[in-house]
């Protein structure tokens, strides 16, 4: 039997604190040698068909195919499936709604990442795109160091408002909204980009010295939110360097390989340092590996099965 999984299962499944750690597992596991595949392909029209394969974990017995259909257009943008598979049988043992897992398991390594790079005093929050990507990066900042500031930047102007106040509320901290993303990181420690931009929205000039900078909007070719004089200054960790130099943050600003530090993994297991001084700046800019779908899928699957939530179909009657 198949358990069906929505959104609103999802959420209700979830936990912050248990997903980083999942997570915070995922990057320190020890390499299988599986390569993923992460293949986009245009359709007609504005949008994107995406499939991320296989996703494997050490010690997690299964794996996971996502599809994705990515229309920026649309609400939501992202619509697709996750398929959870046994990993000795092939059985296939959820599906799950895709963007949900899709903004659990980016918002929430981003935070890992954010957390890790940014200065440790570091309390006051700059969000540019105020969707669910950024939505999960605060929920899990919020389970890693306290957020006494932040200010919201959204092209809709009451969205920008409704996730300061809300988020400014769950914090406890000083909310506001800025109309143009240079005004929104001025003084802020830590900056988060999540957006479709097709051209850079911050330059050198606009990021103070030691600043953290997380962007999660340069995922395929031809969307870029950092220009390059701001990489090229920066000291630069990714989730794939590869990857970041193909279709990533590297590829958006015409940069290679050298201006990576290295990977998140790499930082995570200590073997590559991350802030080296206190006045530097610093990028976490991922691309989203599919590992990364089995382990947020692996945690709603085992929880629904606990709490005896979801719906089961036979695919094969």
């Amino acid at each position: 039997m198949t358990l069906l999984l929505s959104r609103s299962e999802l959420e209700s499944l979830l936990v912050p604190a248990a997903c980083l750690e999942a997570l915070r597992r995922g990057f320190t596991a020890a390499e299988d040698g599986t390569v993923p595949r992460r293949v986009v392909a245009k359709v007609p029209g504005q949008g994107t068909a995406t499939a991320l394969l296989p996703g494997v974990v050490e010690d997690i017995p299964a794996y996971t195919v996502k599809v994705n259909a990515k229309f920026p257009g649309s609400r939501p943008a992202l619509r697709g499936v996750v398929c959870l598979h046994d990993l000795g049988t092939g059985e296939l043992l959820a599906l799950l709604d895709s963007a949900t897992v899709t903004a659990w398991r980016t918002g929430l390594a981003a935070a890992l990442g954010t957390h890790a790079l940014a200065r440790p005093a570091a309390d006051t929050v700059a969000v540019i795109g105020a969707g669910a990507q950024a939505e999960l990066v605060m929920r899990g900042l919020a389970e890693l160091r306290p957020v006494r500031g932040l200010t919201v930047c959204d092209l809709d102007a009451d969205r920008a408002a409704a996730f300061a106040e809300r988020h400014g509320e769950r914090l406890g901290a000083r909310a506001s909204v800025a109309a143009d993303p240079r005004d929104a990181v001025r003084g802020a420690g830590i900056v988060v980009v999540a957006t479709w931009a097709r051209r850079p929205l911050l330059h050198a000039a606009d990021v103070a010295p030691g600043t953290h900078v997380t962007s999660l909007g340069a995922d395929e070719p031809g969307k870029a939110e950092l220009a390059a004089d701001l990489l090229e200054g920066a000291r630069v960790v990714v989730d794939d360097v590869p990857l970041a130099v193909e279709m990533g943050v590297l590829a958006g600003a015409g940069l290679d390989v050298k201006h990576a530090a290295g990977t998140l993994r790499d930082l995570l297991l200590g073997e590559v340092p991350g802030r080296v001084k206190d006045g530097e700046v610093t990028v976490y800019a991922p691309v989203g590996l599919p590992w990364q779908d089995l382990a947020l899928s692996w945690t709603a699957y085992r929880a629904a099965r606990a709490a005896g939530t979801g719906r089961e179909t036979d695919f094969l009657a």
